[in-house]
Protein backbone atom coordinates (compact mmCIF):
# COMPACT_ATOMS: atom_id res chain seq x y z
CA UNK A 1 0.00 0.00 0.00
CA UNK A 2 0.92 3.50 -1.09
CA UNK A 3 2.25 5.80 2.21
CA UNK A 4 1.34 8.76 0.85
CA UNK A 5 -2.79 8.00 0.15
CA UNK A 6 -5.06 9.85 2.34
CA UNK A 7 -8.53 8.24 3.18
CA UNK A 8 -10.61 10.03 0.99
CA UNK A 9 -8.28 8.18 -1.70
CA UNK A 10 -8.23 5.02 -0.10
CA UNK A 11 -12.29 5.00 0.59
CA UNK A 12 -12.49 6.46 -3.44
CA UNK A 13 -10.55 2.94 -4.63
CA UNK A 14 -12.46 0.85 -2.55
CA UNK A 15 -15.68 1.69 -4.19
CA UNK A 16 -14.67 1.71 -7.13
CA UNK A 17 -13.60 -2.26 -6.50
CA UNK A 18 -16.54 -2.76 -5.29
CA UNK A 19 -18.16 -1.55 -8.45
CA UNK A 20 -16.46 -3.55 -10.60
CA UNK A 21 -17.29 -6.59 -8.23
CA UNK A 22 -20.89 -6.24 -8.68
CA UNK A 23 -20.23 -5.49 -12.73
CA UNK A 24 -19.36 -9.42 -12.72
CA UNK A 25 -22.43 -11.50 -13.28
CA UNK A 26 -23.26 -14.05 -10.59
CA UNK A 27 -23.62 -17.08 -12.63
CA UNK A 28 -19.54 -16.62 -13.79
CA UNK A 29 -18.32 -16.39 -10.01
CA UNK A 30 -20.51 -19.63 -9.33
CA UNK A 31 -18.92 -21.15 -11.99
CA UNK A 32 -15.37 -20.13 -11.03
CA UNK A 33 -16.12 -21.03 -7.85
CA UNK A 34 -17.52 -24.65 -8.51
CA UNK A 35 -14.22 -25.38 -10.46
CA UNK A 36 -12.37 -25.37 -7.31
CA UNK A 37 -15.14 -26.82 -5.01
CA UNK A 38 -14.58 -30.52 -3.53
CA UNK A 39 -18.25 -32.07 -5.32
CA UNK A 40 -18.68 -35.51 -4.03
CA UNK A 41 -15.35 -35.97 -2.45
CA UNK A 42 -17.04 -38.98 -0.58
CA UNK A 43 -17.80 -40.53 -3.84
CA UNK A 44 -16.38 -43.63 -5.26
CA UNK A 45 -15.62 -43.21 -9.19
CA UNK A 46 -17.04 -46.09 -11.02
CA UNK A 47 -14.92 -46.38 -14.10
CA UNK A 48 -16.77 -47.93 -17.78
CA UNK A 49 -15.69 -51.30 -18.29
CA UNK A 50 -17.77 -52.50 -20.99
CA UNK A 51 -19.42 -51.04 -23.89
CA UNK A 52 -21.32 -53.58 -26.20
CA UNK A 53 -21.12 -51.23 -29.20
CA UNK A 54 -17.03 -51.23 -28.57
CA UNK A 55 -17.01 -54.37 -28.39
CA UNK A 56 -19.59 -55.07 -31.52
CA UNK A 57 -16.76 -52.82 -33.23
CA UNK A 58 -14.00 -55.46 -32.42
CA UNK A 59 -16.16 -58.53 -33.64
CA UNK A 60 -18.01 -57.16 -36.28
CA UNK A 61 -16.21 -59.60 -38.72
CA UNK A 62 -17.09 -62.94 -37.23
CA UNK A 63 -20.83 -61.23 -36.49
CA UNK A 64 -23.42 -60.66 -38.97
CA UNK A 65 -26.07 -58.88 -37.00
CA UNK A 66 -25.42 -56.12 -34.05
CA UNK A 67 -27.29 -56.33 -31.12
CA UNK A 68 -30.30 -53.99 -30.44
CA UNK A 69 -29.52 -53.17 -26.94
CA UNK A 70 -26.69 -51.11 -26.04
CA UNK A 71 -25.12 -52.90 -23.10
CA UNK A 72 -22.84 -50.81 -20.78
CA UNK A 73 -20.84 -51.86 -16.94
CA UNK A 74 -19.15 -49.19 -14.93
CA UNK A 75 -16.98 -51.18 -11.97
CA UNK A 76 -15.72 -49.31 -9.16
CA UNK A 77 -13.63 -51.12 -6.05
CA UNK A 78 -17.36 -52.29 -3.95
CA UNK A 79 -19.72 -52.26 -7.20
CA UNK A 80 -20.88 -52.64 -10.92
CA UNK A 81 -23.60 -50.56 -12.22
CA UNK A 82 -24.64 -52.64 -15.34
CA UNK A 83 -26.80 -50.46 -17.92
CA UNK A 84 -28.71 -51.63 -21.00
CA UNK A 85 -30.24 -48.69 -23.52
CA UNK A 86 -33.30 -49.71 -24.22
CA UNK A 87 -35.27 -47.43 -26.58
CA UNK A 88 -36.07 -44.53 -24.35
CA UNK A 89 -35.35 -45.93 -21.23
CA UNK A 90 -31.73 -46.66 -19.43
CA UNK A 91 -32.28 -50.15 -17.03
CA UNK A 92 -30.44 -51.33 -15.02
CA UNK A 93 -28.66 -53.03 -11.67
CA UNK A 94 -26.18 -52.48 -8.85
CA UNK A 95 -23.93 -55.54 -8.14
CA UNK A 96 -23.54 -56.38 -5.47
CA UNK A 97 -27.67 -56.53 -5.05
CA UNK A 98 -28.42 -53.20 -2.91
CA UNK A 99 -30.92 -50.48 -2.47
CA UNK A 100 -30.59 -46.74 -2.90
CA UNK A 101 -31.18 -43.89 -4.77
CA UNK A 102 -29.80 -43.61 -8.22
CA UNK A 103 -29.15 -39.52 -9.84
CA UNK A 104 -28.94 -38.96 -13.76
CA UNK A 105 -27.31 -35.81 -13.99
CA UNK A 106 -27.05 -33.46 -16.75
CA UNK A 107 -25.66 -29.94 -16.79
CA UNK A 108 -29.33 -28.51 -16.43
CA UNK A 109 -31.08 -31.16 -14.39
CA UNK A 110 -31.44 -34.32 -12.10
CA UNK A 111 -33.04 -37.27 -12.35
CA UNK A 112 -33.73 -39.51 -9.65
CA UNK A 113 -35.28 -43.43 -10.01
CA UNK A 114 -35.19 -45.77 -6.97
CA UNK A 115 -33.33 -48.45 -6.81
CA UNK A 116 -35.13 -51.48 -5.04
CA UNK A 117 -33.20 -54.11 -2.72
CA UNK A 118 -32.56 -56.56 -5.95
CA UNK A 119 -30.34 -53.75 -7.09
CA UNK A 120 -32.95 -52.99 -9.96
CA UNK A 121 -33.28 -49.20 -11.55
CA UNK A 122 -35.40 -47.36 -14.54
CA UNK A 123 -34.77 -44.19 -16.08
CA UNK A 124 -36.87 -42.14 -18.15
CA UNK A 125 -36.35 -40.97 -20.45
CA UNK A 126 -32.76 -41.22 -21.10
CA UNK A 127 -30.81 -37.65 -20.85
CA UNK A 128 -30.31 -36.00 -24.59
CA UNK A 129 -27.33 -34.67 -23.50
CA UNK A 130 -24.32 -36.03 -21.44
CA UNK A 131 -24.56 -37.27 -17.94
CA UNK A 132 -23.73 -38.83 -15.21
CA UNK A 133 -24.72 -41.22 -12.30
CA UNK A 134 -24.85 -41.50 -8.93
CA UNK A 135 -25.49 -43.82 -6.87
CA UNK A 136 -25.89 -43.87 -3.03
CA UNK A 137 -26.30 -47.14 -1.21
CA UNK A 138 -29.24 -46.99 1.48
CA UNK A 139 -25.58 -47.89 3.91
CA UNK A 140 -24.24 -44.77 2.93
CA UNK A 141 -21.85 -46.12 -0.07
CA UNK A 142 -21.76 -43.56 -2.94
CA UNK A 143 -20.62 -44.07 -6.30
CA UNK A 144 -20.62 -42.07 -8.98
CA UNK A 145 -19.57 -42.67 -12.73
CA UNK A 146 -18.08 -39.70 -15.08
CA UNK A 147 -19.86 -38.21 -17.58
CA UNK A 148 -21.35 -40.42 -20.29
CA UNK A 149 -23.02 -39.70 -23.63
CA UNK A 150 -24.85 -42.12 -25.32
Amino acid sequence: MRNDWDDEQLLAELREAMRARRAVPSWFVGTGKSAYAWHNIDAELAQLTYDSQTDADRVAVVRSENASIRALTFTSAHLSIELEVAGDSLLGQVIPLQAGTLEARTKAAVTTSPVDEAGFFALEPIPASPFQLRFRATDGAYVMTGWITL
